[in-house]
């Protein structure tokens, strides 16, 4: 993908930038939005999440006639900022299914990465892919986790970062095979390149991250985790058709704003975020990149991301 060019502002610049009106009147939504929408992203540059703000963003602003910015604030910085921010709509954060997991990875928090935010919208399902250095004697699922249980203890996995959707499907994929390896938490798309170099030995990387080393034959895809292929990596399997182990999970990315955002408005930015993802040039471009749009709106993906919350507790605890 050639990446378009954003300005990317930190948060204390864009406060100083706003008018000093009462919050009342900036959040009004019969005319939200009249000022610059900023839209967190709590990983790098480059990832996934920052890519699909980035698209968001692209559009938006000639839709609503306002600039939308991109804005990375890597960590729980970045979620503090718009869970503790203004409930106006001004500061929403594109973020991941590992968001569900924040709070139960980072205690004593001076906030509820869960319960202090809403979701705007679900905006897409993203495969991911379960990758290995070439050098790795493991070609498929099932060799992999024999080689795993002959030396445990001795692999390990990457990740983008703790909580992150690669951390918490390399949770999964090693409590469902009843493997022991170790996690390396990474900071974003690092994480793939340590499986390039082999410092690690496998990861769970976002299929748009992973189809460049993967399609120049610089790491060796094991299977994918989707209900069917992916177009753009058409001769990996999934891990039903691996058939080594049952593999249940869901790498959704999606809107959130602060708790108390008026209704009018979280619906008023899912609605322009729906008209963007069911146009055909967006379609088009994140089937490309191996990924689907997927939205789904405020009430339903609230109950997706606290059922993950609740899910992955148990996981990272147990």
């Amino acid at each position: 993908m050639r990446r378009r060019q954003f300005i990317t502002l930190a948060g204390g610049a864009i406060a100083a930038a706003l008018p000093a009106w009462p919050r009342a009147v900036r959040a009004q939504p019969a005319d939200f939005p009249n000022q610059t929408v900023r839209i967190v992203v709590p990983v790098t540059a480059g990832s996934t999440a920052d890519i699909l703000a980035r698209v968001l963003a692209d559009k938006l602003a000639p839709m609503w006639n306002q600039s939308v910015i991109v804005e990375n604030r890597p960590g729980v910085a970045g979620i503090s900022s718009v869970a503790k921010g203004p409930a106006d709509g001004y500061s929403v954060m594109m973020t991941s299914n590992g968001h569900s997991a924040v709070g139960v990875l980072n205690k004593g928090l001076a906030f509820d990465p869960v319960a202090d935010l809403v979701g705007v919208a679900q905006v897409a399902i993203i495969p991911l892919v379960l990758i290995v250095p070439l050098s790795l004697e493991a070609s498929t699922v099932k060799e992999l986790i024999v080689l795993a249980k002959a030396k445990p203890g001795t692999l390990n996995f990457a990740s983008a970062g703790l909580g992150s959707t690669s951390h918490l499907a390399g949770e999964v994929f090693k409590r469902a095979a009843g493997i022991d390896i170790r996690h390396v938490p990474y900071r974003g798309a690092e994480s793939v390149m340590s499986v390039m170099r082999g410092d690690t030995h496998m990861t769970f990387s976002p299929a748009p991250v992973a189809l460049e080393l993967i399609n120049t034959g610089k790491v060796r895809p094991i299977a994918v985790v989707n209900g069917s292929r992916i177009a753009t990596l058409p001769n990996v399997p999934t891990f039903a058709e691996a058939g080594a182990v049952q593999f249940d999970y869901n790498a959704w990315f999606g809107l959130f704003a602060p708790l108390k955002t008026p209704k009018p408005v979280v619906d008023k930015i899912a609605g322009a975020t729906r008209q963007i993802l069911e146009t055909p040039e967006i379609k088009k471009y994140l089937a490309q990149q191996g990924a689907d749009s997927a939205f789904i709106g405020s009430d339903a993906f609230d109950k997706i991301v606290k059922a993950d919350a609740e899910r992955y507790g148990k996981l990272l605890v147990n």
